[in-house]
């Protein structure tokens, strides 16, 4: 791999339930390509998400390592839920298989917490929601992950979890008004739950928060999930 000169470059890979997002950073993760992003295909397989991966690859120019956001849980590279993909992701070995269609080493990591990475300020402890075709959270303390956090599956309320609360699905639903308004409900919610210093909220949903946001809540943009990647090699021990 190019040394520590400031060469090496990372491709950063955001798969979402409705999008595939890629763009190259340099060794201090600032962007040195445009976003990119395909539709996710539909049913969303192993298969055609990583040939989506390898589409937008071509086209992001040179690379040396790759880092990869992904809807569930993660462990040691194999994607072990996935309940806004395809059932064929339980247990496969992502990380793996895009060594093998790029050529070049790969870390991969839940979603939410490649987000988190690319927001966070490092102290307290600090969570991270994301909104979009599901619900993603991340938690961190003192910039530590405490990794695969999958709230969005826990109950919230009415019997109902956060997911199915909050997520694209419900929102287009029940408009933004209501979703709003059961948005403010979560904050608070989750605020009681782990006492955070501070919270951001992010995901492609995140534009149609329209609430007065406590002083300790953020909005993040969406090339947060993007920006986040360069954290997978802070440590190269792995």
């Amino acid at each position: 791999m190019v040394d520590e000169n400031g060469s090496i470059r990372t491709l950063s890979v955001d798969i979402g339930g409705s999008g595939v997002k890629a763009m190259v950073l340099d060794i201090t993760g600032n962007p040195v390509t445009e976003r990119a992003r395909l539709d996710t295909p539909q049913p969303a397989t192993p298969e055609v998400v990583i040939n989506a991966i390898v589409v937008l690859a071509a086209a992001q120019g040179e690379f040396h390592r790759v880092s990869v956001g992904f809807p569930g849980v993660v462990r040691s590279g194999v994607t072990e839920t996935a309940v806004n993909l395809h059932p064929d992701w339980i247990g496969f070995d992502l990380e793996t298989a895009l060594l093998k269609h790029l050529n070049k080493p790969v870390r991969v990591i839940n979603d939410a917490d490649m987000q988190g990475f690319g927001a966070i300020a490092g102290k307290g402890v600090e969570l991270v929601i994301t909104l979009g075709t599901g619900f993603g959270s991340a938690l961190f303390v003192d910039g530590k992950l405490v990794p695969n956090m999958e709230m969005g599956h826990h109950p919230f309320r009415k019997g109902e979890t956060f997911e199915q609360q909050l997520g694209r699905a419900e929102l287009e639903k029940i408009g933004e008004k209501r979703w709003n308004r059961r948005l403010e409900k979560a904050i608070a919610s989750l605020q009681h739950l782990f006492n955070y210093d501070y919270l951001y909220i992010g995901g492609g949903e995140a534009v149609r928060v329209n609430l007065q946001l406590p002083l300790n809540v953020k909005l993040i943009p969406n090339i947060a999930g993007l920006l986040g990647g360069i954290a997978l090699w802070r440590d190269e021990k792995r």
